[in-house]
C-alpha cells in the first residue's frame, strides 16, 4: 500500500481546526419532526458526559448546551485531530401552541432526545355539524 502526502491537505486541516476553535459553540446537527400532538427533536452528541447537557427554556427560547471534553496526556503528539472538544450549543424559537412544562428529554447512545408536546389548545380537533339543531342563529338572508 503506498501512502502519499499532500502539503495542501494538511494545510487545509490546520487551517480548519485555527477557525474552528476561533468560532465559539459548535453546533450539534439535530432532526425534528412532528409525531401526532407533539415534536421529536434528536441531538447527535457523541462522546457526551450526560452531566454536562443543559437544557433550558426562557419564554419561548430553547437552548441546548453540552461540553465534549478530548484527554491528552502531557505527551500526547496528535498526528490527526478531527474530533473536537469544547462546547456545543443550540437554539430554537417555540412557536405558540407549545406545552413548555410538558417537554422531556432523554439520552441514549450518543443521541440526545426531547418530547416536546403541543399544548392542548393547539392540538387538531374535530367539529361535529348537528343538523336541524333547534337553537341554531337564523340563516341570513344574502
Amino acid at each position: 500500500m503506498v501512502m502519499t502526502f499532500d502539503p495542501l491537505s494538511q494545510l487545509d486541516r490546520v487551517a480548519s481546526s485555527i477557525f474552528y476553535s476561533a468560532r465559539g459553540p459548535s453546533a450539534m446537527p439535530v432532526d425534528l419532526h412532528l409525531d401526532g400532538d407533539r415534536y421529536i427533536l434528536s441531538a447527535d452528541l457523541p462522546g457526551i458526559d450526560p452531566g454536562s447537557i443543559d437544557i433550558n427554556v426562557d419564554g419561548s427560547l430553547l437552548t441546548l448546551r453540552a461540553q465534549r471534553s478530548i484527554e491528552s496526556g502531557e505527551h500526547v503528539r496528535w498526528l490527526t485531530r478531527e474530533r473536537f472538544g469544547g462546547s456545543l450549543m443550540r437554539q430554537f424559537t417555540l412557536g405558540e401552541g407549545i406545552d413548555t412544562e410538558g417537554i422531556s428529554a432523554s439520552y441514549q447512545n450518543g443521541v440526545l432526545s426531547l418530547i416536546i408536546p403541543l399544548s392542548e389548545r393547539a392540538r387538531p380537533r374535530k367539529i361535529e355539524v348537528e343538523q336541524g339543531a333547534p337553537d341554531a342563529p337564523a340563516a341570513i338572508n344574502a
